[in-house]
């Protein structure tokens, strides 16, 4: 995802005015004097947003295990995606900080918490016990984690759990409180202690962790990479406006297909080679992202199609996919229209809201 936008009022050739560099204690006064219900709204639609684009948007599930998933997941994904959000906000960081703070969730949530990144048999209960074999074609050697499932796993915490949620979420607010952080300390206390109840429910419950233990080098390997992604999602760097340049953008619908062009391409090959073009595609989408953010027309939309682009594919291959669990094809159909309908809903309703509050005002990057 790219940096994130900040309104300017300044000429195409201009720098980010220091009054987009406010202090976190400012924004924390200004979220303040809004009303209760006008900051829990977003912050409720995103607990709840958050375990459905990470587990049902793809289909993962039918549509009368819905309600179970955002009850029990929710704590977690929302909890870890409100947290997210919220400590890049009171930092005065965009983008950047939201992305990688999300990497170390999905590093922390496969490798710590439920463990699958490192537990073999982790999918043999449900109905991707075939996919075994192609995990296993590319091993970490002394690590004993598929590189691939690493990709999914985590890549899917990025897109779908964290920044997709936030990008929608954002979208449906105006410009004064886009950035905005919605909670105080208060508020932040209670979120994170659902979130380490839920991470707790999920390490200690049978269907969580599936009593599976990995090695002491293992999670230590996993503990390392969350510190590291954390310590560099916190560098002062992130906080600092940057230079605005007259820049010539792509559509934001093309923006999209490149992020869709992404999850399409992780699958041509198997093995070492399809992990290498999936990360390489990663890699050049997300400079192109990151290239593109950095002029002067970059614009909420853009973040939008950006963020969205992952849930409009998941729903669209979520008819091609088994739910984890067989059960009643009714029921599983069912689901797969609801999420058709929920993404239009929400993908639609961003972009009606964009257009009807600011529909010619460009924004910048933090």
């Amino acid at each position: 995802m790219p940096p994130e936008p900040q309104p300017v009022d300044l000429p195409a050739t201009a720098e980010i005015p220091a009054a987009a560099d406010r202090s976190a204690s400012g924004r924390t006064v200004a979220a303040a004097r809004l009303p209760l219900r006008r900051r829990l709204l977003p912050v409720l639609a995103l607990l709840l947003l958050a375990p459905w684009a990470a587990e049902c948007s793809w289909g993962g599930f039918a549509i009368d295990d819905f309600l179970p998933v955002l009850i029990f997941l929710g704590p977690m994904y929302g909890g870890a995606a409100i947290l997210i959000r919220e400590t890049a906000r009171h930092l005065g960081a965009g983008w950047p900080t939201i992305v990688l703070l999300a990497a170390a969730f999905g590093v922390l949530q496969a490798g710590l918490v439920d463990q699958s990144l490192f537990n073999p048999h982790y999918l043999d209960d449900t109905q991707y016990a075939d996919t075994r074999a192609a995990a296993e074609a590319s091993l970490v050697p002394g690590l004993e984690f598929s590189l691939r499932q690493a990709f999914d796993y985590v890549g899917n915490h990025i897109v779908l759990t964290i920044c997709a949620p936030i990008a929608l979420v954002e979208s449906f607010l105006g410009p004064d409180r886009r950035l905005r952080p919605w909670l105080g300390r208060p508020g932040l206390a209670v979120v994170a202690v659902l979130y380490l109840l839920g991470s707790l429910l999920i390490f200690a419950s049978d269907g969580g962790r599936k009593n599976f233990l990995a090695s002491p080098l293992q999670l230590t390997f996993a503990a390392v990479v969350v510190l590291a992604l954390v310590a560099t999602a916190l560098l002062p760097r992130w906080r600092r406006p940057a230079p605005r340049r007259p820049r010539r953008l792509p559509h934001p619908l093309w923006l999209g297909l490149l992020v869709v062009l992404v999850r399409l391409g992780a699958d041509l090959a198997p093995g070492w080679a399809g992990v290498t073009i999936a990360l390489g595609l990663a890699v050049v989408v997300g400079a192109a992202i990151a290239y593109w953010s950095s002029g002067v027309h970059w614009a909420q939309r853009h973040v939008l199609a950006a963020g969205s682009a992952s849930v409009v594919s998941a729903a669209a291959f979520a008819y091609l996919v088994p739910p984890y669990s067989p059960g009643n094809p009714t029921a599983a159909l069912a689901g797969d229209v609801a999420v058709t309908v929920i993404t239009v809903a929400l993908v639609g309703g961003a972009w009606w809201r964009l257009r009807r509050a600011s529909p010619t005002v460009h924004v910048g990057a933090s």
